[in-house]
This record gives C-alpha cells, sequence and structure tokens, in this order.
C-alpha cells in the first residue's frame, strides 16, 4: 500500500460533454474540494484556482481529428495538475480511442491508465469488454443513439496497442506506468477502481482515463480532511424542466414527473415564439420543455436544440422560472450558451450523473444536469422536489473516510 501524501491542490477534469464534466467533478466535490465547470478552454489566469476544474471542451459534437486536436491542446495546457483525469463515457459514446491518445500525448505522461467501468450504473469492463446491465454495449439500445452510435465494446480493439489488466492485477500498474503506454484496466466493482488508485503512490505520473467511477476512486483517494463548503441555493418557486435526450429513459422520467407531480409542459417546434407563447398559458409549479419523441436527422435535431435554448432564455428573461433541471449534456450545453453562461460553481452531486449548481455568468440561476440515459423512472421527479426544497446552509459534503489523507 503506498503512502499518502496531502490531498493535490489541483485536480482537472476533461470532458468532452457537459454531464460529463459535472460527472467528473462531482465526486471531488462531494470529497471537500471545491468545484467548477468551465464551458471551453478558459483564459490562462483562470487555470490556477485552487480544488477541481472540470472543462467542458464540446469534442463529442466535432469531427474526430478536430476534436482529437482540441483534447491535445486541452490535456497540454493542464498537464501540470497534480491529477489529470480525461473522462469518457461509460458506454464509450464519443470518439473514445482518438481522444485517448491525444489527451496522453498532450499531456507528456508516459501512460494512460483506462477504467471506463461505472458498476453504480452496471456499466463494468470484464476482459476489456465494456458492458452495460450484462450486454455488451454495442448490442445494446447505446449501438442505436442517434447521434454517437456505438460501434465496439471491445477496448482491445479500440486500443489494440494497450496492455490489459484484471483487478487482481493492480499491483503490476506501478511497473506499467513506468514502462509507459495504454493499460486498459477490468472492473466490475468499485472496490476494483480502488484498487487500481491504490496502488499508484504519485497519481501526477498517469492520465487517467474513466467515467464517474474512476472519479469517484481518484477522489476517495483525494478525499480532504476538512470540506470545503457550498453556498445554498434559494428553493425554486418554480423549476423548469428541459428534456432535449431523446433517450427512452429521459422520455419515461418526464411522464412520471407529469402524472406525479403540477407539472405541465410544452413540446418545442422550430419556433421558439410559439413555445414562449404556449409555455405562458401554463399556471402548473413545475414547467417543461421537450423535443419531440420521434428522432430526427442532424440538421433538424440541431434546428430544435437551439429553439429549445432560446425557448428557455425567453422564459428566463421573464422571470418565469427560477431553477432549471435539464437532461442530456448535448441539450445543456446548448441551452447554457443561451443564457450567457460561463460555467457552473458545483454544489454537489444529489444522484449518479447529475450534477447540481449554480450558472457563472450573466445569469446565477440554480440548476442540475443529468445525463439522459441514468436515473430510474421517478429521477425526475425526485430532482424537481430537491429543486424547490431549502438546503441547510452551509452545505457541507459528507466525507468519504476509507482512503482519507
Amino acid at each position: 500500500m503506498p503512502l499518502f501524501t496531502a490531498p493535490p491542490s489541483s485536480i482537472t477534469v476533461l470532458a468532452d460533454d457537459l454531464t460529463s464534466a459535472g460527472d467528473g467533478a462531482a465526486p471531488f466535490r462531494r470529497t471537500g474540494h471545491p468545484a467548477r465547470i468551465l464551458f471551453g478552454e478558459p483564459a490562462a489566469a483562470d487555470r490556477y484556482a485552487p480544488g477541481v476544474t472540470a472543462i467542458d471542451l464540446g469534442t463529442r459534437l466535432l469531427a474526430e481529428a478536430e476534436a482529437a486536436a482540441r483534447m491535445r491542446d486541452a490535456a497540454s495546457a493542464w498537464a501540470a495538475g497534480d491529477v489529470l483525469l480525461k473522462t469518457v463515457d461509460s458506454t464509450l459514446r464519443g470518439h473514445v480511442a482518438a481522444e485517448i491518445r491525444a489527451a496522453r500525448a498532450g499531456s507528456g505522461r508516459r501512460a494512460a491508465v483506462v477504467a471506463p467501468a461505472f458498476p453504480a450504473q452496471g456499466r463494468v469492463t470484464a476482459a476489456g469488454v465494456q458492458y452495460v446491465h450484462g450486454v455488451p454495449v454495442d448490442e445494446s439500445d447505446f449501438a442505436h443513439d442517434p447521434a454517437h452510435p456505438v460501434a465496439s465494446a471491445d477496448l482491445a480493439a479500440l486500443l489494440p496497442e494497450a496492455a490489459l489488466v484484471e483487478p487482481h492485477q493492480a499491483g503490476e500498474l506501478p511497473r506499467l506506468i513506468a514502462e509507459g503506454g495504454l493499460i486498459v484496466s477490468s472492473a466490475s466493482r468499485d472496490e476494483d477502481l480502488d484498487r487500481y488508485v491504490q496502488a499508484v503512490t504519485r497519481l501526477d505520473t498517469a492520465l487517467w482515463v474513466g467515467s464517474p467511477g474512476l472519479a469517484a476512486a481518484l477522489a476517495r483517494r483525494c478525499a480532504r480532511r476538512v470540506a470545503e463548503p457550498a453556498p445554498a441555493p434559494e428553493p425554486a418557486r418554480r423549476p423548469l424542466v428541459v428534456v432535449g435526450s431523446a433517450n427512452p429513459v429521459s422520455r419515461r422520467q418526464l411522464a412520471a414527473l407529469h402524472s406525479g407531480a403540477d407539472a405541465d409542459g410544452v413540446c418545442v417546434t422550430e419556433d421558439p415564439r410559439a413555445a414562449l407563447a404556449a409555455a405562458r398559458r401554463l399556471s402548473c409549479e413545475v414547467l417543461t420543455l421537450r423535443t419531440p419523441d420521434e428522432r430526427h436527422g442532424a440538421a433538424t435535431a440541431r434546428a430544435l436544440a437551439v429553439s429549445l435554448a432560446a425557448t428557455v432564455h425567453l422564459l428566463a428573461d421573464e422571470s418565469a422560472v427560477d431553477a432549471l433541471v435539464i437532461t442530456g449534456g448535448e441539450t445543456a450545453a446548448t441551452v447554457l450558451h443561451a443564457l450567457g453562461a460561463t460555467g457552473i460553481t458545483l454544489i454537489d452531486e444529489p444522484e449518479p450523473g447529475t450534477a447540481r449548481g449554480r450558472l457563472l455568468g450573466r445569469s446565477e440561476l440554480p440548476l442540475l444536469v443529468k445525463a439522459g440515459g441514468f436515473g430510474d423512472d421517478a429521477t425526475l421527479l425526485r430532482l424537481c422536489r430537491l429543486a424547490r426544497q431549502p438546503l441547510p446552509r452551509p452545505l457541507t459534503p459528507p466525507l468519504d473516510r476509507r482512503h482519507d489523507t
């Protein structure tokens, strides 16, 4: 077991979309670190804030070559951090292989430890193959994702140059890191991820690559003895729920919200003024906006997302809503850009795959952002109730003491 030094003062998360940025930062917030999410590369002066900085680089929406170049540049700019984590989707959506190689090259670190398992959500890695609830991800619903279909569940095929490591071989990590290259680490339990993190004396010797499971393991290793309190937002009088994700999970959650609360909503078309007029006629406690249920081509989907964001902007300008609950990383990024937000001060992670915070920029609305495929049918109902409840002041996250330094 390595000797632990003081908790790191500089933790950087490089993410391909907004929900991945939140998922990567939230476990560190939960173990006592101040945390922020930034949209795009910040100015150099912003790179030295204490705690964790998660950066939404927006690379999932780019062509592969452009995504890799942006990831490489960001990894180079933030290479000096005590902990450098590049997030990947736990179902392997996005430019997984190209971004991993680019981030490692940019960081200058000899090795990248790749561990995409997220056991709490049924996403595990066995013999280098990624599964979701026992099904290889390329045979699951994620294989039919309209924007980012998963083509392969086999990390050995995606990264043929990588060494494959099983949890009982975690003690080999220091040697493999010293030799350099890519290391794909299988895991089916949180304890497996902890074993990998605990095996490495200095976390800054490797680029860490994973989903919220690995982020949580790193956060447990880096837990602060004295937590940084976070400001608690005022309880919302009328939250706005925004569903742009076409994932069936999100659509079921929206239906459960409508049946379980005083909630009503509008289906947005490509004309935001029409959606605004329809929303003005509703007097419910929880207002919802959604895109049509059917899937669309890329151009139509983009036009609907822009209209959705414009409708949110108009409602916020009228003070018709005072908090946001958004599902889907791409939806959230489009909406928050329309609001002039530059980032998020992170408060906590009330549920897996959900980040709670307050906007930075022109608007300071409180918000909750949830990944599209996460949660059970009642998730949006719980999040709306949470948004409307007062919180203790100051809000101090509970610390996980299992691997306290």
